[in-house]
């Protein structure tokens, strides 16, 4: 199978970026900052792993209500901001070079991120890792992994003007994991962290980090 047809979609923090323990920093400080009290910072048993989700769920646990469809711009705005005052974020190791040898190769790849596209931004800069923002997909649009996911492929479609007759999905989490399995799509773990877990889930295909990963 030609390389071409086979279309890579990357989860941003935790697999691109070193980013998730600033980041959570980030994300409450700023809920905190659009007025919320009741922040539930229990981060990794949230339904979704997702921007999106940390403001609508802890809008709703202090408001008793939705919260309106504009509040999600804001946050977008705040987080870029509240980012850029902490250190820079720094790649996981060899995702850079990754994506550069993916570019000089002509090989599709596209994000799906539940981070809002702002940060995704500063982080991706920051570790000046490739970003073509034509096939970003974020939890601005889609509260859930699958949602953002899917869009990133209909986005790759257009831009890469082709179908893809393989597509591989990379992450650092079971979440990452369970949104591929419900896709039908393959998928690479990423990372030391929660190894086990994705393992006991079903995933086969496992790289520490990219320095030696093979295309």
């Amino acid at each position: 199978m030609s390389t071409s047809d086979t279309l890579y979609v990357f989860d941003i923090d935790g697999t691109l970026t070193d980013s998730i323990p600033t980041y959570l920093k980030v994300i409450t400080k700023v809920l905190g900052d659009i007025g919320l009290k009741d922040i539930d910072t229990d981060y990794d048993n949230y339904l979704h792993h997702t921007d999106r989700y940390a403001l609508e769920y802890n809008y709703e646990r202090n408001y008793g209500k939705k919260a309106p469809d504009s509040l999600r711009f804001e946050l977008d705005t705040l987080l870029g901001i509240e980012l850029q005052k902490h250190d820079p974020v720094i790649e996981i190791p060899g995702a850079r070079d990754l994506l550069f040898r993916f570019k000089e190769a002509k090989i599709p790849f596209a994000y799906g991120t539940g981070a809002f596209p702002k940060a995704t931004g500063v982080k991706m800069r920051d570790a000046k890792i490739p970003l073509i923002e034509e096939v970003l997909a974020t939890s601005i649009t889609s509260v859930s992994r699958v949602g953002f996911v899917k869009e990133a492929i209909e986005k790759s479609k257009n831009f890469y003007d082709r179908d893809f007759k393989k597509i591989i999905a990379v992450g650092d989490g079971l979440w990452d994991l369970k949104a591929a399995q419900e896709l039908n799509i393959d998928f690479l773990g990423v990372g030391l962290k929660n190894k086990e877990v994705m393992k006991q889930h079903g995933c086969t295909n496992w790289v520490e980090d990219f320095r030696h990963y093979k295309i």
